[in-house]
């Protein structure tokens, strides 16, 4: 079980490093975009929460300790935030900077299309690890939970009759 620990602190790390690296870029739209209206920012808003949530706990799930795997269906719930976050972004995008996932017009000068399409690129890959750290942990659930024991009933085989 020591590949299942090794696999969950390197996705801890990598929803901590997405959630970070979101949290950064829209914290920095937020920023630039003060004095709008609170309504018209609100996905803005929403995807920065998520990634404070997800910061908060990928710090404290970090730790490889057994009570860290049974916080799966949290991990499944930060998850479906960030699937939403995704979403939200890519909707509020809705083709000014071209396809989503087209990375032609991608330049590294920090401004625009690039900074956006990286917000919605790593909003995408902290949800995909996110789901794959709730799968991570419902695997080791499942694995640690003993099947039921019933004494004194045998099951008959399916070929022999009572008779």
């Amino acid at each position: 079980m020591i590949l299942v620990d090794i696999i969950s602190i390197i996705l801890r790390l990598a929803e901590l490093a997405f959630a970070t690296i979101v949290a950064a870029l829209n914290g920095r739209f937020l920023h630039a975009a003060r004095g709008n209206s609170p309504w018209d920012l609100g996905r803005h808003i929403y995807t920065e929460v998520v990634a404070g949530l997800s910061i908060l706990f990928a710090i404290v799930w970090l730790f490889p300790f057994s009570s860290s795997f049974i916080h799966w269906p949290m991990d499944l719930v930060i998850s479906v935030m960030w699937f939403v976050s995704f979403g939200l972004l890519v909707n509020w995008l809705h083709g000014v900077c071209g396809y989503v996932f087209d990375w032609d017009n991608v330049g590294f000068n920090g401004v625009g299309c690039g900074e956006w399409k990286a917000t919605v690129a790593f909003a995408f890959l902290s949800a995909i690890c996110w789901l794959v750290s709730a799968l991570v942990g419902l695997y080791w659930v499942h694995r640690r939970t003993p099947a039921p024991v019933d004494a004194g009933y045998r099951r008959r085989r399916w070929y022999r009759s009572r008779f």
